[in-house]
């Protein structure tokens, strides 16, 4: 953008313009999370193969996973702040190079100190991911429509969720371990040097229709692009708006991990399913949470276009309804012992934590200017992260001091009603001051 905050001054030549390209700007997006969701739990694959071939113990692969989420949780503070400095072009190139050669290197270590190394690049390099999506979503789309567009984002790692186990248990069984990290890794390579080659933001794009920038422009803060960034973002801690939504988010990431890591072992030990058949029954979810993500943007749309509700109010009824309807459903769900029925139930929690964790990324842009998003939503981030790293190790304690999932179940249903009242109290308006 020029000084005037009108578009560069384009070249002679004459460049063929695509129709609603921010559509498949936010396509790039979606495979990118995709493809994030599928280094992360590549682990997770490998694991017996790698404990076979190499001895590693169980502890040695949960230490794997510990690494990665504490470097990826810390690292949301400074990725947030250098993806508005540096911009997202920038930061999304060096992440996804840096995310996918750590998954490649994984192919060549033997002992734990090179994968614990692995892993700690893979938390670097992964943790710009989502707050560098929010800001080029918010920098596509207008105000009302960037619910839409964080649903149809954020759905990647749901999707991952649902085609990761299949797809690189396929390829390691075909290729080996060593050389599923490395095609994973390989690809997520090639990607980065397709979106350094192409894309370009709304005021530097060659194939953006002057009509299609005109409708981005409308629905943007009209100085946030020119603004100087002066806010530190210690500052946003003063602020309830910033605690209301790292606890409302946090309430969502404690259930997601928790279905993460133990919805397989509960579908097995309390409704009876065969290890041969729990793949597919634990995708049902998370493809109903990835709908989930997609339908609640859309939900957004309808109420701010057709019931004239502001932005921010059309996402935080999302938050707040979706967060007092996932509690009634967690708390449903040890009392239901018919597969088919219980697999509902659970279909339409993680199809609401799906929705929540989508409009919060999208509010954000709601509650400071377009051009502090990244840095707020890292901060959400590092806030809902820190403390659902959590999540796993108590469920894991009480389930083996109780030999039941029912009490963990019943604290998350808590747990998101108390997410649902943060949201709906604490992040009442937007934060004006910058000053």
């Amino acid at each position: 953008m020029s000084a005037t905050g009108t578009r560069d001054e384009r070249p002679v030549k004459t460049y063929r313009k695509v129709r609603n390209l921010r559509y498949l700007i936010l396509g790039w997006l979606l495979i990118a999370g995709l493809l994030n969701y599928m280094d992360r739990s590549s682990i997770s694959i490998a694991a017996p193969f790698m404990m076979e071939d190499l001895g590693l113990s169980n502890t040695d692969i949960g230490l794997m996973g510990a690494v990665f989420s504490w470097t990826y949780a810390f690292c949301q503070l400074p990725a947030g702040y250098l993806i508005d400095k540096i911009g997202p072009r920038r930061m999304y190139f060096i992440s996804m190079g840096m995310w996918s050669f750590a998954t490649a290197l994984m192919a060549f270590g033997h002992n734990m100190a090179q994968f614990l190394t692995f892993r700690f690049l893979l938390g670097i390099g992964e943790s710009p991911t989502s707050p560098n999506s929010s800001k080029i979503a918010t920098q596509w789309f207008p105000r009302e429509e960037r619910g839409q567009a964080a649903g149809i984002w954020d759905s990647g790692s749901k999707w991952g969720s649902a085609i990761a186990p299949p797809l690189l248990t396929m390829l390691t069984l075909a290729f080996g371990w060593r050389a599923m990290f490395l095609i994973i890794g390989g690809a997520g390579i090639v990607i980065a040097l397709a979106f350094w080659a192409f894309y370009r933001s709304p005021e530097h794009s060659r194939h953006l229709s002057d009509e299609e920038y005109r409708h981005i422009l409308a629905g943007r803060d009209d100085t946030s692009e020119n603004e100087p960034v002066t806010i530190p973002w210690m500052r946003f801690f003063t602020y309830p708006q910033t605690w209301g939504i790292m606890l409302g988010f946090f309430s969502t990431i404690w259930i997601w991990n928790i279905f993460l890591t133990f919805l397989p072992l509960f579908l097995q030990s309390t409704l009876g399913v065969s290890i041969e058949n729990t793949g597919w029954a634990a995708s049902v979810p998370y493809i109903a949470a990835a709908l989930g993500a997609i339908f609640a943007g859309r939900v957004t749309l309808v109420l701010a276009r057709k019931y004239a509700m502001t932005s921010m109010a059309s996402k935080k009824t999302i938050l707040v309804g979706g967060c007092v309807g996932l509690g009634i459903l967690l708390c449903l769900v040890p009392f239901v012992h018919n597969l088919a029925l219980a697999l509902a139930v659970l279909s339409l929690a993680l199809a609401l934590v799906a929705a929540v964790q989508a409009q919060s990324w999208a509010i954000s842009s709601d509650i400071v200017p377009d051009s502090h998003a990244a840095r707020f939503g890292g901060i959400m981030n590092f806030g809902g992260y820190f403390g659902g790293a959590l999540a796993p190790i108590v469920t894991g304690a009480v389930v083996d001091a109780t030999g039941s999932y029912t009490p963990s179940f019943l604290v998350a249903g808590l747990i998101a009603v108390l997410g649902g009242l943060c949201y709906g109290f604490m992040v009442r308006k937007p934060i004006h001051s910058i000053a």
